[in-house]
């Protein structure tokens, strides 16, 4: 077996993680401040097109304008998406190994309900509980109130992008293995979600491993992804990355992507007032960010700053749509600005790169503990009169 990171391949092990946690976390400050809004509604309240790092939506009166209120959004704060994601590379950590439902029970929940950490939108130190969303607070309702199978525990919530927002980590603890990526996902989302919630989260993860693989390119992410998913989230990638296909700036794309992906998403044409079925299960449906994150992608041809900011112009959940892009780019070895990342980590009073050094040293002895699980499984079947490795 070739060793991942082989500095032969192109960017290292350590560089694409970096890229992709960095780049998430970016991604995520850059798209809070206009999340909710369509893209004419931003274009008018910035005068033009969002370029960088802006300001809350109401300004000074963050603190008490609706719908956003008590969060500040804006200045370079990351969201509940990277706090979510940070708080999978502790678990990652603490249990170096491959990750299933019980992990999230037993260690992701405790994690959010007991730690105080630095949280950026509410400016103090609090339990990072008091953050997320209510679909994440479902979370400790069940698997710590209700003690429910961590594996079902997922059934119930509302289908959305919850539990696909954090799966990052996953993919580059599985870098250069999607199907594997894909099936541990799925395990850990099914505490978090169920439908097509859970299935975005598969695929997610897919994604980002098969970014994270040498000679990787924004159409051989997408092809990958295509090969795995299922039921209404292929058809919804399949889509929206054809339309994708057709443009080379985002400007011209930001409409033709909502089209492409408006039938499958549940929540509707005004992104603050869901539609009555709005995050059912359902076999027919999708999610929209990570249809319109790869779309994005492929637009940019995987440069990180153009992905990023189509995501961000696109508006509605973008910044979860540009936490996806970023990482899939930001795996793929395409650059995060450095005036962005600094500004970033200050704004949020956060490492951002200590997060990728602890989960590029828990990929390698993940790995290496694979070598050996699968050594000791060739030789067991090998004595069983099947094939040796050799063979």
């Amino acid at each position: 077996m070739t060793p991942i990171g082989d500095e032969s391949t192109g960017a290292s092990l350590d560089e694409r993680i970096t890229g992709a946690l960095v780049g998430a976390a970016v991604g995520d400050a850059l798209g809070g401040p206009v999340e909710g809004y369509s893209p004419d509604q931003i274009l008018e309240r910035h005068g033009g097109r969002v370029h960088g790092i802006v300001g809350p939506w109401h300004g000074e009166d963050w603190r008490t304008a609706r719908p956003v209120a008590p969060y500040h959004k804006g200045d370079g704060h990351v969201t509940d998406d990277t706090l979510m994601t940070h708080a999978l590379v502790r678990v990652y950590d603490r249990v170096r190994d491959h990750l299933d439902a019980y992990a999230i029970a037993e260690h992701l929940v405790p994690d959010l309900m007991t730690n105080p950490r630095w949280i950026p939108e509410l400016e103090t130190e609090t339990l990072p509980l008091h953050r997320v969303f209510l679909a994440e607070k479902w979370l400790a309702a069940r698997l710590h109130y209700g003690h429910v199978d961590p594996r079902e525990a997922g059934v119930g919530n509302i289908v959305n992008c919850g539990a696909a927002m954090y799966m990052a980590p996953v993919g580059l603890v599985n870098a250069a293995d999607p199907r594997a990526a894909y099936h541990e996902a799925l395990d850990v989302a099914g505490a978090h979600q169920s439908s097509y919630g859970r299935e975005a989260a598969g695929v997610f993860a897919a994604a980002v491993a098969a970014a994270a693989s040498p000679g990787a390119t924004p159409d051989s992410v997408v092809g990958t992804c295509l090969s795995l998913a299922k039921d209404g989230t292929r058809e919804a990638v399949e889509r929206v990355c054809e339309t994708a296909a057709r443009h080379s700036d985002f400007e011209s794309a930001l409409t033709p992507l909502r089209e492409a992906v408006a039938p499958y998403d549940t929540v509707g044409p005004d992104y603050r007032s869901p539609s009555l079925g709005a995050r059912r299960p359902s076999r027919l449906h999708a999610i929209e960010e990570l249809p319109v994150a790869l779309g994005m992608v492929l637009v940019a041809d995987g440069d990180y700053r153009r992905a990023v900011l189509g995501s961000v112009n696109y508006g509605r959940d973008c910044d979860s749509i540009a936490t996806m892009a970023g990482a899939v780019a930001g795996a793929l070895g395409s650059p995060v600005p450095q005036e962005w990342s600094k500004r970033v980590a200050e704004a949020s009073r956060l490492d951002l790169w200590e997060p990728p050094r602890v989960l590029a040293e828990v990929a390698r002895e993940v790995f290496a503990r694979d070598v050996g699980r699968r050594r000791a499984h060739e030789e067991s079947f090998a004595r069983l009169g099947g094939p040796s490795c050799s063979d």
